[in-house]
């Protein structure tokens, strides 16, 4: 398990950057590794390496049908992830927590069991400015078949959502709202607690996109008390399976899915009848070993202490934004105060393709991503089609944001002489 460093309650990163072996080595021509795009997906440590390794080692198995030792061991292991990450957000039972395949999956599956079942013509969905393209495209699929409605709130001059909306836009014509708690772009942490709070107050329900947020920051479903929560092993230290959260009562009443084998209990020549939750939803056989593996990053996670992941996130990214600003030309997206946003800093320098300065900085052995990150509407808010995104986690230090800074200058000098 990871260290602390007891004397500050904070993370000991030296000692949790030696758990990545991705870490360890150097890239082009013996340039240490920068690795500046864990908004996109996080590296792993040893520890669920080893699980994975482990898994198909020792007890390669399918799960839940097996009476043999390795089928039931690889069962127990399976299902105690599931209970692990129950854990880690919150919720009350294993039986509302779902694996699928990503984040994606998982708000589709909401769209497709919940939405197709409650969605009625003239019907409203509430999305945000901020939202990734998986939170978007589901929702106007759904509009455009049940013939509703979809209402945008907006964001201000600093990229934090206008929460003057919020009771304007969510009424009685609202069916569903559907937002991010950190924008994958800008960083911005919205006001999630109040947009699920007055979602409630009008009938509505209400999905979280935490994909940004469940790796970063304590999140409780419970205290929340959101209807819906989605997110990804990847992007928290896992391997790549998705989790989808939902209170046990809508569940109870959705559809399945996906249908196949594992998510009946009886099947007829004209009919069948659905598993019991969580399996009613997880047709076919899963992604086992990572389904273990995430048990295991969330249980590294834990030992670090979400407050103190979130507390080694805001320093870092404070100061990043400091030496950032510095960069002649430069314009962030989004908040400039560290206490308003998550680890994430997109930035444009005007005259300079976002796709020239990934390819510089990875000269340096510096990962960063560039594009529309999968949220052109934001983009075109402000005006661009793409941007440079630095995005930090655990095992960043505040040595790789001045590299990043000192070969942005470079980039300039190539450009602009």
């Amino acid at each position: 398990m990871p260290a602390l460093n007891l004397a500050t309650k904070g993370l000991n990163v030296a000692a949790i950057r030696e758990d990545f072996p991705i870490l360890q080595q150097t890239v082009n021509g013996g340039k240490p590794l920068v690795y500046l795009d864990s908004t996109a997906t996080s590296q792993k440590p040893g520890a669920v390496i080893a699980a994975l390794d482990e898994y198909y080692r020792k007890y390669n198995a399918n799960v839940h049908r097996g009476i043999y030792a390795l089928a039931e061991e690889a069962t127990a292991r399976y299902e105690a992830a599931r209970k692990q990450v129950q854990k880690f957000i919150g919720a009350k039972s294993f039986r509302e927590i779902i694996f699928t395949r990503n984040t994606t999956e998982s708000i589709n599956l909401v769209a497709y069991s919940w939405g197709r079942a409650n969605v009625q013509a003239g019907d409203e969905i509430v999305l945000t400015l901020l939202e990734h393209h998986s939170n978007i495209v589901p929702w106007q699929i759904l509009a455009k078949e049940k013939k509703a409605k979809l209402v945008y709130i907006e964001v201000d001059e600093q990229g934090l959502l206008r929460e003057d909306q919020i009771d304007r836009l969510i009424t009685d014509k609202t069916k569903l709202v559907a937002a991010t708690m950190m924008s994958n772009v800008t960083g911005t942490i919205t006001p999630i607690k109040r947009i699920i709070d007055r979602a409630h107050a009008v009938g509505a329900v209400c999905l979280v996109d935490a994909a940004q947020s469940a790796p970063h920051m304590p999140v409780n479903v419970q205290a929340l008390d959101c209807d819906f929560m989605a997110f990804s092993g990847h992007k928290m230290l896992g391997p790549f399976v998705g989790i989808l959260y939902g209170k046990r009562a809508l569940l109870e009443g959705m559809t399945p899915f996906i249908g196949g084998g594992e998510m009946i209990r009886e099947v007829f020549l004209e009919d069948f009848k659905a598993n019991e939750l969580p399996w009613k939803f997880e047709g076919g056989t899963p992604a086992i070993a990572e389904g273990i593996g995430l048990g295991v990053a969330v249980d590294y996670l834990t030992a670090l202490g979400m407050e103190n992941v979130r507390e080694h996130e805001r320093e870092l990214t404070g100061y990043a934004l400091s030496k950032l600003q510095a960069v002649e030309g430069i314009r962030i997206l989004g908040p400039l105060d560290r206490e308003l946003r998550g680890g994430i800093i997109s930035f444009d320098i005007p005259g300079i393709h976002p796709h020239d300065v990934a390819a510089i900085l990875d000269r340096e052995g510096i990962c960063v991503r560039a594009g529309h990150h999968c949220a052109m509407p934001l983009h075109e808010h402000y005006g661009l089609a793409a941007t440079s995104r630095a995005s930090f986690y655990i095992y960043n230090v505040p040595e790789e944001v001045d590299k990043l800074v000192e070969t942005l200058a470079k980039v300039r000098k190539i450009f602009n002489g």
